[in-house]
């Protein structure tokens, strides 16, 4: 029985607008050194959603300091993909691996990929820290992150907010005022006077 072209026409419009109304969840990519911009260059070009967080830092080039964008989990970026066609995503060139467990591919909290996207929105200078996967956790209460969750730390006499990507072991810190935020548990804050940057954990495990 042969298919009216309009009719398949209109099946393959309408099948199209439903596949990309679908929201797969995030995953984590991990790709080659210095490689997160070229690979998120890829994914666009091939119309994944795509999400690689930067930060402003200084790097010493040659006789000057320059402040430039780079990764704020180095070696990562998300994207939204359906698993069960992954196959795609592998071969993008720069993509090593897709972040799991058990030889399956594990999906990022929903939740803690906005937390780092209303962060950047925000415009505050952010850095990368240690993960943090315990602390006095609060809320902001005011502010360009307003009702943002994270752990509440002490530096160098400052105060930050650290959000974590629990699935990388990996977070983030930006400084804020403390007297507008609200602390989400009975407990005394947990203050860290002195962080390693240099030492934070590796990811839990990789998807090959």
């Amino acid at each position: 029985m042969s298919t009216n072209p309009s009719n398949r026409l209109e099946y393959e419009i309408e099948k199209d607008m439903q596949t990309r109304i679908v929201h797969f969840p995030w995953f984590a990519l991990q790709v080659r050194a210095r490689h997160e911009m070229g690979v998120a260059d890829h994914l666009r070009g091939k119309g994944y959603e795509w999400f690689l967080p930067l930060y402003k830092c200084r790097k010493r080039w040659s006789d000057r300091m320059k402040i430039v964008d780079a990764p704020l989990f180095p070696g990562y970026l998300f994207c939204r993909f359906n698993p069960q066609e992954r196959l795609p995503i592998l071969k993008t060139p720069g993509v090593t691996q897709i972040v799991g467990f058990n030889g399956h591919p594990a999906p990022v909290d929903e939740t803690e990929i906005s937390a780092v996207q209303t962060l950047l929105e925000s415009g505050l200078p952010s850095q990368p820290w240690p993960f943090l996967a315990a602390g006095d956790r609060v809320r902001i209460e005011s502010g360009p992150l307003r009702d943002l969750e994270g752990i509440l730390v002490k530096f160098k006499g400052d105060h930050r907010l650290v959000l974590s990507v629990t699935l990388l072991q990996r977070s983030v810190a930006v400084e804020i005022d403390s007297a507008f935020v609200t602390s989400l548990r009975s407990s005394p804050a947990q203050y860290l006077e002195k962080v390693d940057l240099q030492n934070a954990p590796e990811p839990l495990a990789v998807y090959p």
